[in-house]
């Protein structure tokens, strides 16, 4: 299958489509600014990389067989040229985080990372723990790391590490990215006000991560930081799934 990417260099979908390409598909992919150093990766991938959204190059004979799926990125909106060309002819398409949750994720053990900071961080520092205890995880990582010569990879075991963002998913399901991911494990970091323009405050937050523990199985595992406030109200409007707290100083796990 031909899967083309709209802003293929954000960290998320230039991961996204290294994970497309390891399943055997022909990637393309298009963005406004294309620069090192998702760029890189991507083209040592063997991903071709187009600079802006003229629809011409979706077509022959710019492009040797048009997409069969367009993958379109959040920050992707009506108006766009590549979009209203997908649109208007009918090609097929959906939002990263749904394609992640149906082509990768499913049968996996998720370990989803949340939180508004230190998600980079904390998800490449759990797919290197897995990795060095060889377990082999797959991830996605929404950054470049220095362990692992990817932002992301299958891996060979059920377990996939995966940066998880409240952001919206795409122009057409304003759902948070990580409602899609089927997380089994979730790791809850902090959660402070962020995201001003898609989220009037940090009540609307809490809601989206309310949305997110209530995906996950009871015999799953939240992980939270005790000391933050916000995330307590989150688990207080509900929480069907143990709960481990972790924080500074004593009688933290």
């Amino acid at each position: 299958m031909h899967i083309h990417i709209l802003g293929i260099c954000g960290t998320f979908m230039g991961s996204l489509a290294q994970l497309a390409k390891e399943l055997g598909h022909r990637v393309t992919g298009s963005d406004a600014n294309v620069y090192p150093p998702m760029s890189t990766q991507l083209e040592q991938a063997g991903i071709e990389l187009i600079q802006g959204f003229d629809p011409i190059y979706l077509q022959a004979p710019h492009m040797q067989n048009p997409p069969d799926l367009v993958i379109i990125g959040n920050a992707m909106s009506r108006g766009n040229p590549s979009v209203e060309y997908v649109l208007d002819q009918g090609i097929a398409y959906t939002s990263g985080p749904q394609w992640l949750r149906d082509h990768v994720l499913q049968g996996k053990w998720v370990l989803a990372v949340a939180g508004t900071h230190g998600k980079t961080t904390t998800s490449s520092m759990l797919a290197w723990i897995l990795e060095y205890a060889g377990m082999e995880p797959g991830y996605l990582i929404g950054g470049v790391t220095k362990n692992f010569p990817t932002s992301a990879r299958l891996g060979g075991t059920p377990f996939f590490v995966v940066e998880a963002d409240e952001y919206d998913s795409a122009f057409f399901d304003k759902r948070s990215k990580f409602v899609h991911y089927n997380a089994r494990t979730v790791i809850l970091n902090n959660l402070e006000f962020d995201h001003a323009d898609i989220f009037p405050d940090l009540a609307a937050i809490e809601t989206q991560f309310h949305h997110l523990v209530r995906t996950v199985p009871g015999n799953g595992l939240v992980v939270c930081n005790g000391r933050e406030e916000s995330l307590r109200r989150v688990l207080q409007r509900g929480c069907w799934t143990p709960v481990e707290m972790f924080g500074s100083g004593e009688g933290w796990n």
